[in-house]
């Protein structure tokens, strides 16, 4: 007796599609991951330039305010959502609509 191609059973195997989700780390989303990446880069770097120029006091007020300024501005825009959204504020009136 020959197997016939109805006969045959495949083994079915589960298809991973992701989980429909942003890329999280830490609480900061998507790709706000790499602008808290950059603000924390260019404090560290205002930090050794501000070291080097004027001293290692004024070097920690420019790391701190860098990373404050970069961590408030990455929550807020974070808070938004993922995607930039035009916000428009007015009234708006529309003359007449297109029938068909």
């Amino acid at each position: 007796m020959a197997n016939t191609p109805d006969d045959t059973s495949y083994v079915d195997y589960p298809l991973f599609k992701g989980l429909q989700k942003p890329l999280e780390f830490m609480g900061i989303q998507g790709r706000y991951i790499y602008w808290a990446a950059a603000a924390v880069g260019g404090a560290i770097i205002g930090f050794i330039i501000a070291y080097c120029l004027i001293g290692f006091v004024a070097g920690l007020i420019v790391l701190s305010v860098s990373l404050c300024t970069g961590a408030a501005l990455v929550f807020f825009k974070q808070k938004k959502g993922l995607h930039t959204k035009k916000e428009d504020h007015g009234v708006f009136i529309f003359a007449y609509s297109r029938r068909m």
